[in-house]
């Protein structure tokens, strides 16, 4: 994928996240429980997504809606699936936190912290078993490297060689608390990438904004992954720009999204707004236009477009039907 495309697809699902924040105030009611957004980190699901090629499979924690956005899928029936709508992705089944579109290899997502990590390591034992070289990307936070799951999960890829690669994306606020206090006081190694030592695997940290960097860290580990050489951990370090999720507001409290956890609960707006100096898709921007890779006009092109497609995501979604009640069992099995 060329860098051009990468600022496409980052700019795309940033703008499918404003749209999603928006509603809240623009047409309170429509979406139903919690929303977690994936704004910051967009240079680390694109440069990671490039690195698939077609029979790859990916799984991704509960802040779901860039990865199946930057594998292809159909931005409409995504925004269809958070607003609740029977024309949803999985049918107003899923709702934002349970995104899935196994048609493109996004395998789907749960709203249980580092639930998913054993689940990308039983597909990419599925995959070895397979026999076609098929690699698996399995996505978390840095909370998730906390579980059991994780590290029951690294031990086996690591024995077995699974064809796996594990991407914790370290958005520098486990919820509501900084990640370097939080290790400071609840959990060894630092960076976080070293807990790979542990199983005999490689690790490394890398800056997660820059696409380009984490399409080469990721590409080498899919290969080495494919190669039967076993599984990479990869710590990509970005910082996510909105709160980390939405709040279910008690009746007559005006719906919004909440101000980022910098702000509320550690009163450092400098903090906040050096990472907003530091958001990845201007970023690129300024470094393809300045390369020559891409014109002004261009990337003022591609932008618009993304907005209007978003724009027509949301009136689709709105204009959309909501399941019928009597289609509640339909999927349901004894």
């Amino acid at each position: 994928m060329k860098p051009a495309e990468m600022f496409r697809h980052m700019i795309r699902i940033r703008e499918f996240e404003e749209r999603v924040k928006r509603t809240f105030t623009e047409h309170p009611g429509v979406i139903r429980g919690h929303t977690h957004l994936a704004d910051g980190a967009e240079a680390s699901i694109v440069g990671s997504v490039a690195a698939m090629r077609p029979g790859d499979q990916l799984v991704s924690t509960y802040r779901c809606h860039g990865y199946p956005i930057a594998l292809g899928s159909d931005t409409s029936a995504l925004m269809a699936e958070i607003y609740g709508r029977a024309t949803g992705i999985c049918g107003g089944y899923g709702g934002s936190m349970h995104l899935a579109d196994p048609e493109r290899g996004f395998l789907g997502t749960s709203g249980i912290v580092g639930q998913n990590i054993p689940q990308g390591t039983g597909a990419a034992y599925a995959a070895q078993l397979r026999g076609r070289g098929e690699v698996v990307l399995t996505f978390f936070g840095d909370g998730a490297s906390k579980q059991g799951a994780f590290h029951e999960s690294l031990n086996i890829a690591a024995v077995w060689k699974l064809p796996v690669v594990f991407v914790m994306e370290n958005n520098s606020y486990s919820a509501g608390v900084r990640t370097d206090l939080e290790d400071a006081n609840a959990a060894a190694g630092e960076p976080l990438a070293t807990k790979a030592r542990a199983y005999s695997i490689p690790g490394v940290t890398i800056d997660g904004g820059d696409p380009l960097l984490v399409h080469e860290t990721v590409a080498a580990a899919v290969e080495r992954a494919r190669a039967g050489e076993g599984p990479t951990l990869v710590e990509s370090r970005v910082y996510r720009l909105s709160a980390h999720g939405n709040s279910i507001a008690p009746p007559g409290v005006p719906l919004h999204y909440p101000e980022h956890e910098a702000v509320t609960k550690y009163g450092n707006a400098e903090e906040y707004e050096a990472a907003k100096r530091g958001d990845p898709v201007p970023r690129l921007r300024a470094r393809l236009v300045g390369s020559g890779e891409l014109t002004a006009d261009d990337a003022d092109r591609i932008a618009a477009e993304a907005r209007a497609e978003m724009q027509a995501a949301v009136d689709f979604a709105l204009a959309s039907p909501h399941p019928e009640p009597a289609a509640a069992l339909s999927h349901v099995y004894a």
